[in-house]
């Protein structure tokens, strides 16, 4: 079925480890909306952010990201997905930069052996710019604070120029004055950039 949605779920079900994830799913999110998942842990939101990745196809019903079949994803759709993991530990010794974090998310578009450009490391920069901490490039990633961090993996995801931002818990691990930061730097970059965004979180505050 052909759609105008960026993405498109009609009663789609994923298993994950012989337990079934997901149970006759649908929505859909048109262009430039901006949707939450709200569920607690266990309930199957990262599996629907993998399946949404191409990374897990359903067992039954029909999934659509920018009218292309989860598992027909080719690397050029999936580069089209800035996607937000959840927050992992940052060692703090590991020798990074925060442009240099930036950059990691030109690869996909870039593909293999291919040597980022100027042009890639403006993106990047720009991309810094977009979430406040472009002004930080050269500094190392382990000694920001946890919401400097996760708006540093947020302009990794935006260095995709992505036309879908996948953000999976993007508060969780972060204090109270960093979760609030982080969720109206999703609002902005909603307004100013019209992207589509499908944020999964467990907090329903």
């Amino acid at each position: 079925k052909t759609t105008s949605a960026m993405l498109y779920l009609d009663g789609i079900s994923v298993s994950f480890d012989g337990f079934k994830a997901l149970n006759e799913l649908s929505f859909l999110i048109e262009p430039g909306e901006m949707r939450a998942i709200i569920g607690p842990n266990g309930s199957g939101k990262t599996t629907l952010c993998r399946a949404v990745l191409g990374l897990m196809a359903p067992l039954s019903g029909t999934l659509r990201v920018l009218d292309c079949a989860c598992e027909e994803l080719r690397c050029h759709h999936r580069a089209l997905i800035g996607y937000l993991p959840q927050k992992g530990m940052i060692d703090r010794n590991f020798p990074v930069t925060v442009l240099e974090a930036a950059m990691m998310g030109r690869y996909g578009a870039l593909g293999l052996f291919r040597r980022p450009s100027r042009k890639d490391r403006n993106i990047a920069r720009q991309a810094l710019t977009q979430v406040g901490m472009d002004h930080h490039r050269d500094s190392a990633l382990g000694a920001l604070s946890g919401g400097q961090q996760q708006r540093v993996f947020i302009a990794r995801a935006l260095a995709q120029q992505p036309r879908i931002l996948l953000l999976d818990e993007p508060t969780t691990g972060l204090d109270l004055t960093a979760q609030h930061s982080v969720v109206e730097l999703i609002q902005q970059l909603h307004h100013e950039l019209k992207l589509t965004i499908l944020m999964i979180t467990h907090d329903i505050n």
